[in-house]
This record gives C-alpha cells, structure tokens and sequence, in this order.
C-alpha cells in the first residue's frame, strides 16, 4: 500500500467518522448503520499497515480523538436512556398499611409505558 493509498484512507475513515456522529445526532439509523459498515471496512484495511508516514500520524491522533468523541456520545446517550427506562419502570403508587399494621402492595406495577389504560 503505498502512501498515498495510505493517507486517501486515513482522510476517508476521518470523514466517515464525523458522518457517523452527524448521522447519530440527527438519530437516522441507516445512515448511521452504512457509515458504520464503511468504518469497519477501513479499519481491516488499515489494520494490516506496520508504519505511518510523518504527516499520517497527525491524521491518526486526529482519527482517535473524533472516534473517543463519538465513543463519549453514544455512552453518555445509552446511559441516559437507561436512566430514562428507570425512571419509568418505577413504582408510582407506593406500598401501604394494612388494618393489622402489616405492608400491602399496591396492585399498580409502576410501569407508566405499558400500554395498559
């Protein structure tokens, strides 16, 4: 591969990784999915190169840098989700007495997104 080759990939996995967070943002999911697939395709290409020219390894920390930020985006955006599920999943009726000072349960389950009126 020559360097040239090299670096056109480098520039194109660069690309494809700020469409990937663009694609993310705006939540379309086959645009997301196609960059991706093109993501992983350039990376089994660059997997096999030893040594980066001088002027490919500033594109390189460029590449790890904006791929971390991505990484950053759909944790932080997975945790927030999760939260969101908790949230509701959570009991809305609490827990009672009985006549007998025992606990009764309520019969609400909490589940606010069951889909049952």
């Amino acid at each position: 591969m020559t360097a040239s080759t090299t670096h056109e990939y480098l520039v194109r996995l660069h690309d494809v990784i700020l469409e990937e967070r663009e694609y993310a943002k705006k939540l379309d999911m086959p645009g997301m999915e196609k960059a991706m697939q093109e993501k992983e395709e350039l990376l089994q290409i660059l997997a096999h190169m030893k040594d980066l020219h001088g002027a490919d390894k500033e594109i390189a920390k460029t590449i790890r840098q904006e791929n971390r930020r991505n990484a950053y985006l759909f944790r932080a955006t997975l945790g927030w989700i999760r939260e969101t599920m908790e949230f509701f999943g959570k009991r809305t009726v609490v827990s009672g007495y009985a006549a007998d000072a025992g606990m009764v349960n309520s019969k609400v389950n909490g589940r606010l997104l069951s889909g049952k009126v």
